[in-house]
């Protein structure tokens, strides 16, 4: 359990937060169990601190230039197209 024991007054602010209705038994079990959340965060401080970051490899292929579709080709199999460009629902 976390050496700061979450009290009861705590609990009801962040219920209030979350707007949430708790009756005093769920304060009660809440407090507990949020303390316990609270106690595992302590045992991040027995992690051990990096010194150097990892040597870091780039695995994305580089890029080709090719040539890309003409803009006939690509309109080609559009359902509508005006003045050379696709032509989609009115959007209101």
């Amino acid at each position: 359990m976390s050496e700061t024991p979450v009290d009861a007054d705590e609990v009801r602010h962040v219920a209030d937060l979350a707007r949430i209705d708790l009756d005093e038994d769920e304060v009660d079990r809440f407090a507990v169990q949020f303390a316990d959340i609270l106690s595992y965060f302590d045992a991040l401080d027995d992690v051990p601190e990096v010194e150097a970051e990892a040597d870091l490899v780039n695995v994305m292929r580089e890029d080709e230039v090719r040539d890309g579709l003409s803009q006939e080709e690509a309109l080609q199999n559009a359902p509508e197209t005006e003045d050379g460009y696709f032509k989609g629902p009115s959007v209101s």
